[in-house]
């Protein structure tokens, strides 16, 4: 062995990744065990971590009590529950919000007070740009109401992806999966249509294809076609590897719980619906609906 020989090989040693023993103690792995991975705490919102089905069932009944009311006090308060509620807890950023809302109620209350009934405006003032008081108050009512419904729903799908609501729907509802996670393959093709919309559109106008817009309209119907019957298949035989269907229940990998936190959610959501209508009722501004009429 010459000195350059034992000199690469002490340059080798060098380089090769030195193996630590573990120190005995809490961080040794046992032997023949398999430590599960460390999970590290959530960093999404609360509303965000909930259940699906939680946040559905503490906003749907102030929902349908909304359909009821034609006072702008009843909508006004609920909006303002659940937009502070979305900015709290749901991670939404107030910046946009707080310029979108008030130019959006300021023109929605517009429009609806000019579409108001002859029955509504009769016997209030004139109030401003020819607008009587009772068009004014309709058309606030009936925007606080869409705000109101608006928001509800945003509480609803804050954090929600369709395949949590799938695994709540089977899961906590005991819904067959064929029909959930058929329902769930159908709606994914929708962005896989419009990403190969977008693909044939760019063939065509890279091999400068003209003609109007019926024509063009024509000529990727049967490649999109074409593309949805050969995902169809693929989809189709993913299912049929996984056993689709061939028995009653699946195993699912992530579970979705209706803990405490949930139970506690909707029953805070609950309470606080009741105190705000009972607070406006008892304030003598709670008006429903009596007809179809307002």
């Amino acid at each position: 062995m010459t000195v350059r020989d034992s000199a690469a090989e002490q340059h080798q040693r060098l380089e090769e990744p030195r193996h630590e023993r573990p120190e005995s103690g809490a961080g040794q792995a046992l032997p023949g065990r398999v430590e599960p991975p460390v999970r590290r705490p959530s960093r999404r919102a609360f509303l965000a971590r909930l259940n699906p089905l939680a946040k559905i069932a503490a906003t749907l009944p102030a929902m349908l009590f909304l359909l009821l009311v034609r006072d702008p006090w009843t909508p006004g308060l609920f909006a303002v529950a659940a937009v502070a509620l979305a900015w709290a807890a749901g991670g939404v950023r107030p910046r946009w919000s707080l310029i979108v809302i008030p130019a959006a109620l300021a023109w929605f209350t517009l429009l609806f007070a000019l579409l108001a009934a002859e029955h509504v405006t009769a016997g209030t003032p004139v109030v401003v740009l020819g607008l009587r008081a009772g068009a004014l108050e309709y058309g606030l009512a009936t925007t606080l109401r869409m705000l109101a419904l608006l928001s509800l729903a945003l509480l609803g799908g804050v954090g929600t992806t369709g395949p949590d609501l799938v695994r709540a729907l089977v899961q906590n509802l005991r819904v067959p999966y064929r029909f959930a996670y058929g329902a769930l393959a159908a709606l994914r093709f929708v962005p896989r249509f419009r990403h190969e919309l977008e693909v044939i559109t760019a063939a065509h106008r890279v091999r400068g294809v003209t003609g109007g817009r019926v024509r063009r309209t024509g000529r990727m119907l049967i490649p999109l076609q074409a593309s949805a019957i050969r995902h169809a298949e693929r989809v189709s035989l993913a299912m049929d590897a996984r056993a689709f269907g061939a028995h009653p229940t699946r195993t699912e990998r992530h579970r979705l719980r209706f803990g405490r936190a949930e139970v506690w959610f909707v029953t805070a959501c609950w309470a606080v619906s009741v105190l705000l209508a009972v607070a406006v009722a008892l304030s003598g501004q709670l008006r429903l609906l009596t007809s179809f009429h307002w």
